[in-house]
């Protein structure tokens, strides 16, 4: 079983199947410490910095393929990568993303259930005018597309900026768990969102379901924000924007939600725990501090991240996972 733990300070390197470092500059991926590292450029203090780290209880093997660094455990898989930052990515995310799907197939890890993006200038534009998460999405849905990847199945997702480095990006896979893909039915998919939104859609689903080995579930819950439908909304109004944001979160792990993917029983806002939640105004850090610290458990570690978000309407976005156990 693979889970995760956020750190602040040292930690022991055994037993660890990744790791990704929240921290003021960033690295290639790497393998220097025995596992796979990938170092993003997501805080401006190293005060504020941390580390979450995949554990694992079983052996693990590790290697590198084309600068993608990865370990499995026989039942899980973590794989990291960077690309450069360029006046245009689409085909270098394209290629990075088609090395690290290979490697799932390659090792047989076919059945990919998180993925997160951190891409620099993620609302500035490229070299043909076309705003760089567009231009990422572009190149991450040839990739799927060209690795023959169902809409329904793709993975749980989270994508934002990144304070430099170009773009740095990371998955986890498994090999035997059973995995279901959850939607939230007030939103649409966002791989159906319409043209407006960039010549490809963006490729993620709402969260992924994945049995655990001694029963119970995961639930990773792609990055959320106040999207409705399609639109954003409450534009420029924090408080707002963070309460539609909940309103989403508190429906996609309902009940209701679960059981049109066949899954029970459903789940609250306090079951939630390694909470990451994006910020993109720091004067906004407060107020988004208090509203969670009341939607969320005690018990739940909560990360602040002050960083742009994938659209420039966006001012808040909310991640986190259900760990097994929870009723």
């Amino acid at each position: 079983m693979t889970w995760s733990s956020f750190q602040t300070g040292p930690f022991s390197s055994s037993a660890v199947l990744g790791a990704v470092v929240y921290g003021p500059r960033c690295r290639n991926p790497h393998l220097d410490r025995g596992f796979p590292e990938l170092t993003v450029h997501a805080v401006a203090d190293s005060a504020d910095a941390f580390t979450e780290v995949w554990h694992t209880d079983r052996p693990i093997e590790r290697g590198a393929l084309d600068g993608v660094v990865h370990a499995h455990d026989g039942e899980s898989l973590f794989c990291a990568a960077r690309i450069d930052s360029s006046d245009d990515c689409t085909e270098a995310v394209r290629a990075a993303y088609l090395t690290a799907l290979g490697l799932t197939r390659t090792l047989d890890y076919q059945r990919i259930f998180r993925m997160w993006n951190f891409v620099e200038n993620i609302n500035g534009t490229n070299s043909e005018g076309l705003e760089v998460y567009r231009d990422f999405c572009r190149g991450r849905a040839r990739a799927f597309h060209e690795f023959g990847f169902a809409e329904e199945q793709l993975p749980a997702a989270t994508g934002v900026g990144a304070l430099g480095g170009g773009i740095g990006f990371c998955l986890l896979a498994g090999r035997s768990a059973h995995r279901v893909t959850i939607e939230n039915s007030r939103q649409l998919p966002a791989y159906r969102y319409p043209e407006r939104y960039g010549p490809s859609s963006p490729s993620f689903a709402r969260a992924t379901h994945v049995a655990a080995a001694g029963g119970g579930a995961f639930i990773y819950v792609s990055g959320t924000a106040s999207v409705v439908g399609h639109e954003t909304l409450h534009r420029g109004q924090i408080t707002e924007q963070c309460g539609e944001t909940l309103a989403n979160l508190e429906h996609l792990l309902s009940a209701d939600n679960l059981a049109r993917h066949g899954l029970r029983p459903g789940r609250r806002l306090e079951d939630l725990r390694n909470i990451k939640v994006y910020v993109r105004h720091q004067q906004d850090l407060l107020t988004v501090r208090e509203i969670c610290a009341k939607a969320f458990s005690p018990a739940a570690d909560i990360a602040f991240l002050n960083v742009d978000l994938c659209r420039s309407d966006l001012l808040v976005e909310i991640e986190g996972i259900v760990f097994p156990g929870v009723a």
